[in-house]
């Protein structure tokens, strides 16, 4: 399961798709929001693992997707935003991810720890900083079926989106089409009705929403038909 991508395997665009973050979720009530979220409409659950030193928080592990994986049937999205991710990827997928995203600022050894995802039988992701040029990527776009392109700063929810971050996905956009990859472009911080738009119009075919679907002000039904409803009509890549 190694192999590197080839044009022919490019196929339509593919459809915009919502991934609940659920670390904005009320975790007393995690498996009714993923629940609910499931019902409104979500494509995937997004599950962000931080452990207290790539990034300066501590969030969830493999027994919180184990139960996360209980709630739905949709795919997990993990989020690896950890040192020495390989220590854990076996771990997370026997939990239930069905998706791993690693940082290429968290791997010594990109291309190793990539395939070591591919033999598990799982979809791989890799994921960016907003500091991070692409040039950190470009040679292992091949492998991937997800770059994450960081919106915000990895670590906290409820941030704002950084306007250049969407600049880079345009770009990552323009390189993928030139060589043919499939990947799709995930972004990921600060996603809402209001940047959702502009986060499609730079490539991303995969959004991540936190706070603007987990929040105290409308329900999760509310807020995902919103932001979905804020894309309906915005031309994708």
């Amino acid at each position: 399961m190694s192999e590197q991508r080839t044009p022919a395997e490019t196929g339509p665009t593919p459809r915009v798709k919502v991934a609940p973050s659920v670390l904005s979720a009320d975790f007393s009530r995690l498996g009714e929001h993923v629940a609910e979220v499931t019902r409104a409409g979500a494509d995937y659950i997004h599950v962000d693992v931080m452990d207290g030193h790539f990034v300066p928080n501590i969030t969830m592990g493999p027994v919180v997707v184990e139960g996360i994986r209980a709630s739905t049937h949709l795919p997990l999205n993990v989020h690896l935003q950890i040192e020495e991710p390989d220590r854990f990827i076996s771990d997370f997928i026997k939990a239930g991810a069905d998706h791993i995203i690693i940082h290429s600022e968290a791997c010594l050894h990109l291309h190793r720890v990539i395939h070591q995802i591919k033999d598990e039988g799982v979809q791989v992701g890799i994921a960016i900083n907003p500091g991070t040029s692409l040039a950190a990527i470009e040679e292992v776009l091949c492998y991937v079926d997800i770059a994450l392109v960081g919106t915000v700063n990895p670590g906290f929810g409820g941030q704002k989106l950084i306007p250049e971050a969407l600049d880079k996905a345009a770009r990552l956009k323009d390189i993928l089409k030139e060589r043919g990859f499939g990947p799709e472009i995930q972004a990921d911080g600060g996603i809402n009705a209001d940047t959702a738009p502009a986060a499609v119009r730079s490539g991303a075919t995969i959004l991540v929403a936190g706070s603007a679907i987990f929040n105290k002000v409308e329900s999760v039904e509310a807020a995902m038909k919103r932001l979905k409803d804020s894309i309906a009509d915005v031309g994708g890549p």
